[in-house]
């Protein structure tokens, strides 16, 4: 049996998974209240903003946190079209959730069923990412911490969307996802936990990328998306500002119908009165 590590740098990386879990679920919570308050087409945007924000806040949640795992005897590597391929099933996953509870018209239906469909794509991320792991050796999984870790995932998904549909305030939104991100990372390591590996000592390459090649990298870049929509996202008006502007517009333009209640032969009369004074 080979020894698991889960923090090989230490807490920088649990803390940094947490950050990224944090942001994407809050960048996602806001999205998803902005769609709430908007119409056509610029609700499916935002939802597709909070669906992208939720997704890639996992996915790069977990395999920041998997920068640091390691196991003795045998070193990791990743099926890059698997790894790919979690990324894809988060964010499609995500998003079904999201447009239940953004279009659904009974909120408790489509909480249940967003929160349900939500949560078994953060899970099937999570295990389709431990899938995509190459190393000598068998891994196999403790059956009820793999359960416990998927019912973590759901009550996490279904608390984080009703947040977004009770919860409106910035500071309340912020709360909610530092909860949110804490359920998140506790569903990982709780799916890491279930994880016990056999050790197969061999001297053959293994296939596959390494974690600096490719993981490194993508996580980076994938949290760079996350922090620049976060800012778009706090510096976009909110549709009710937008309409406070345009109401502060429509009381500064000239009102010339003020001219038209002029009795008859008003204007007429001011021109005579100018004519005479030149």
């Amino acid at each position: 049996m080979g020894h698991l590590d889960h923090a090989t740098f230490g807490w920088l990386t649990p803390a940094l998974s947490y950050a990224m879990a944090c942001v994407g679920a809050a960048l996602g919570l806001r999205c998803t209240v902005r769609a709430l308050d908007a119409t056509g087409r610029s609700r499916r945007n935002w939802l597709l903003t909070a669906a992208s924000a939720i997704g890639t806040g996992i996915w790069t949640m977990h395999f920041v946190a998997m920068l640091g795992f390691g196991v003795t005897g045998t070193d990791i590597r990743y099926d890059v079209p698997l790894t790919i391929l979690s990324l894809v099933i988060a964010m499609a996953v995500v998003g079904v959730g999201v447009f239940a509870v953004g279009y659904g018209r009974d909120r408790l239906r489509s909480l249940l069923i967003g929160g349900l469909t939500t949560g078994v794509g953060v899970a099937s991320m999570h295990y389709m990412g431990m899938a995509a792991l190459r190393l000598h050796g068998d891994v196999r999984y403790d059956p009820v911490l793999v359960g416990l870790s998927v019912l973590i995932a759901v009550v996490a998904a279904t608390a984080a969307l009703w947040a977004a549909l009770n919860i409106h305030s910035p500071v309340a939104v912020a709360v909610a996802s530092l909860v949110m991100g804490a359920a998140v990372s506790s569903m990982h390591y709780t799916g890491m936990l279930a994880v016990r590996v056999e050790v197969v000592p061999s001297a053959a390459p293994l296939p596959g990328a390494t974690v600096m090649q490719f993981i490194f990298p993508l996580a980076v870049g994938l949290g760079s998306y996350l922090f620049i929509t976060s800012a778009f996202v706090a510096l976009s008006p909110t549709a009710k500002e937008r309409a406070a502007y345009a109401h502060a517009g429509r009381l500064t333009e000239p009102d010339e119908r003020a001219v038209d209640v002029a009795p008859p032969g008003f204007r007429a009369a001011q021109a005579t009165a100018r004519t005479h004074s030149n």
